[in-house]
C-alpha cells in the first residue's frame, strides 16, 4: 500500500503523535534516570541538580503560549516538524556539553523544543475526533510520555558501558528521525486560524477567561507532585533505601510502566462515566496520589525500598496518569479556533510548576538534611491543587 494512503488512517497519525511524545520525554527522563552519575560528573548538589529540572521546565513556561498561537495559526505539522529540530539540537548540545552553564542552556532549549509538543498534539486530537473518544485518544497518544520513559529509564543500568553523553547524541538522532516522519501529516492539516489580522488575538482572548486561570494554576501545583516524584525517584532510593544503580533503575522504569497502562485506563474511563465532569475523575486520581506522595517519607533501607517501589507503580499509575484527563479537559473549555492558545494557557502554569518544584525540593533537602520533608512539601503542593480543582474549578464552554 502506498504510503499516501497511510496518511489518511487516523491509526497512522496518532502512532506519530505517540511517537512525537515517546521521542521528546526520552530527552529529559534519560537525564532523570542518570542523575547520580550527571550530579556527580559535574560535581552537582540536590540544588544544583533541581535548577537543571527547572532550566527545562522554565524553557517550557515561557514559550508554552507561543506554542499554542502558533499552532493555531499554522498548523499542527508545521509546529511538531519545528519542534523536532530544537529538541534533536538540544540533545546533542547536551551531549557535547563539558560544563554545567551548557548543560543549563541546552536543558532550557530541550524545553522549548518540547512545549509545542502538547499544543499540537492536543490540537489534533479535537480535530480528529468527537467528544465521546476524545479522551481515549488523549491517553493513547500520551502514553508515548511513559513509553519514553520506560526506554530511558534504563540509561542509568547502561551507564557502566556507555557514557552517558553518547546516550543523548543517540537521543537526538532518534528525535531528528521522528521529526521527518511528522513531514506526512503536512497533507490534509488544516489551521482555523490563518485569517486572523495577529496571531496573538486568540491568545488575549483565553488569557481573559478566569477559569483557564485556574485551570493554569490548579495544574502547575499539581505537576510539582509528579515531576518532583519523576526528578528524585532515583536520588532517593539510592541515597536513602541504598538501593544498587540497576534497581534505582527498575524503579523508575516501573514508575513508567504504570503510567502507560495509566494513561490508556484512565482515559477510557474518562470518556465511559466522566464526559462533563472530567474533573471529579482527576480530583480523585490526583487526591490520591497526595497520599501516596506523603507515604515515601516511611522509605527507608532494607525492606522499606519495595515499599519505594510499590509506591512508584502507585504513583505512575495516578500522579503520573492524570494528564490525559486534565489536556482533554481543557480543550472542552474553548471554541476549536481557541484549543491551541488554551492549551499553551494551561501548560503555562504545568511548567512553572515544574520549574518550581524541583529547586524548592532540593532547598528543602540541604536546609533540613532531610529527604522526607521534600516529600511533605511535594504532597502539600499537590494536595492545595486538587483542592482548587475540587472547589474553585468549574469545566466547560467559558464565554
Amino acid at each position: 500500500m502506498k504510503l499516501d494512503k497511510y496518511q489518511n488512517l487516523w491509526t497512522f497519525k496518532l502512532i506519530l503523535l505517540v511517537m512525537c511524545h515517546l521521542v521528546g520525554t526520552i530527552n529529559i527522563v534519560a537525564v532523570l534516570a542518570l542523575a547520580p552519575i550527571i550530579s556527580a560528573d559535574f560535581q552537582l548538589n540536590a540544588i544544583d541538580f533541581g535548577f537543571l529540572i527547572s532550566a527545562y521546565y522554565g524553557g517550557q513556561a515561557i514559550w508554552s503560549m507561543p506554542s499554542g498561537v502558533l499552532v493555531d495559526r499554522y498548523g499542527v505539522a508545521k509546529v511538531l516538524v519545528f519542534s523536532h529540530i530544537i529538541m534533536a539540537s538540544a540533545a546533542l548540545l547536551l551531549g557535547l556539553a563539558e560544563g554545567y552553564r551548557l548543560s543549563l542552556f541546552s536543558l532550557f532549549l530541550m524545553g522549548v523544543g518540547y512545549s509545542m509538543t502538547n499544543p499540537g498534539t492536543g490540537r489534533a486530537v479535537l480535530v480528529w475526533f468527537v467528544p465521546e473518544l476524545r479522551g481515549t485518544a488523549m491517553g493513547i497518544k500520551q502514553v508515548g510520555v511513559p513509553l519514553g520513559g520506560i526506554i530511558a529509564s534504563s540509561a542509568l543500568s547502561l551507564a557502566s558501558i556507555i557514557q552517558w553523553q553518547s546516550m543523548m547524541l543517540g537521543a537526538g538522532g532518534l528525535i531528528f528521525l521522528n521529526g521527518v516522519f511528522c513531514l506526512f501529516l503536512f497533507k490534509g492539516d488544516r489551521t482555523v486560524d490563518q485569517l486572523r489580522a495577529s496571531p496573538f488575538v486568540n491568545l488575549k482572548e483565553v488569557i481573559r477567561m478566569p477559569q483557564l486561570q485556574i485551570n493554569a494554576l490548579l495544574n502547575g501545583l499539581i505537576n510539582i507532585g509528579q515531576i518532583n516524584f519523576f526528578s528524585f525517584l532515583t536520588l532517593y532510593l539510592r541515597e536513602v533505601a541504598f538501593a544498587s544503580l540497576p534497581m534505582a533503575s527498575f524503579a523508575i522504569g516501573f514508575a513508567q510502566t504504570t503510567s502507560a497502562f495509566g494513561r490508556i485506563f484512565w482515559g477510557v474511563i474518562c470518556d465511559k462515566w466522566f464526559i462533563g465532569r472530567r474533573r471529579v475523575l482527576m480530583g480523585l486520581l490526583t487526591g490520591g496520589a497526595s497520599v501516596l506522595l506523603f507515604s515515601m517519607v516511611w522509605v527507608n533501607p532494607g525492606w522499606g525500598f519495595w515499599l519505594g517501589l510499590t509506591l512508584a507503580g502507585l504513583l505512575g499509575f495516578s500522579i503520573a496518569s492524570y494528564a490525559p484527563i486534565a489536556l482533554a479537559m481543557t480543550l472542552e473549555m474553548v471554541e476549536p479556533r481557541l484549543s491551541g492558545s488554551a492549551l499553551g494557557c494551561s501548560m503555562t502554569g504545568v511548567f512553572i510548576g515544574g520549574m518550581i518544584g524541583p529547586p524548592v525540593f532540593g532547598l528543602v533537602i540541604d536546609l533540613s538534611g532531610s529527604f522526607e520533608t521534600g516529600w511533605v512539601f511535594t504532597s502539600v503542593a499537590t494536595c492545595v491543587g486538587v483542592l482548587i480543582l475540587t472547589f474553585c474549578f468549574k469545566e466547560g464552554i467559558q464565554k
